[in-house]
């Protein structure tokens, strides 16, 4: 489609991350791991409306650096969670930097880095539910939203129910879906041990 949305289907459902992301921010939790998770997830979507909207040459930079640095932030704060340590914002803030000429590189390039940040995320937050009972329901959940998501996507590409030109595109199907797991998993985002254990008790 033409004009100045290239994927109506897609750029509107772009804004399902805005809105998963607006909904951690005015969520129960106010401390700043879930502020920064709820803008993240808001930036994702600003990224996707660039790009499967106006669509302008810097739309690579606009979708993937958001999509990087969140996959990053949630791969670093289980990894916190998991090993008992605070790790530095710097774990994840120079992801941002790294995609910058990773991006420049072309596309292929910075699909192999996401897809790396994708499978140390989920491979963490998996871990980190394995060690701590009470996250394992959050976590599931989450993953099954997420990977059911990437299915209707990679399915939508490959068959004529879910091309751009229908109503509601295999993609955009993928984008509902892991906004709604992105808010899934909001509970597990800055939680410790020590902080499940102090609030227990409290």
């Amino acid at each position: 489609m033409g004009g100045f949305i290239a994927q109506h289907a897609a750029a509107v459902t772009s804004l399902a991350f805005v809105v998963a992301g607006l909904a951690v921010l005015v969520g129960r939790r106010r401390d700043a791991p879930s502020i920064t998770y709820g803008l993240l997830i808001v930036a994702v979507g600003v990224g996707s409306l660039v790009q499967h909207g106006p669509d302008p040459p810097w739309q690579g930079y606009a979708h993937d650096i958001p999509i990087a640095t969140l996959l990053a932030y949630i791969a670093v704060d289980a990894a916190s969670d998991r090993f008992g340590r605070r790790l530095s914002p710097v774990w994840w803030l120079v992801v941002s930097l790294l995609m910058i000429p990773t991006v420049a590189a072309g596309p292929t390039a910075s699909t192999i880095v996401q897809a790396f940040l994708a499978a140390a995320a989920v491979g963490l937050c998996l871990e980190r539910a394995r060690v701590r009972p009470e996250l394992r329901r959050t976590t599931i959940v989450a993953a099954v939203l997420v990977a059911s998501g990437a299915l209707l996507g990679a399915v939508g590409d490959r068959t004529p129910i879910c091309r751009p030109g229908t109503l509601l595109p295999g993609h955009a199907l993928w984008h509902v879906l892991a906004a709604a797991g992105l808010w899934r998993l909001e509970p597990m985002i800055g939680s410790s041990a020590d902080t499940t254990v102090r609030r227990r008790r409290s």
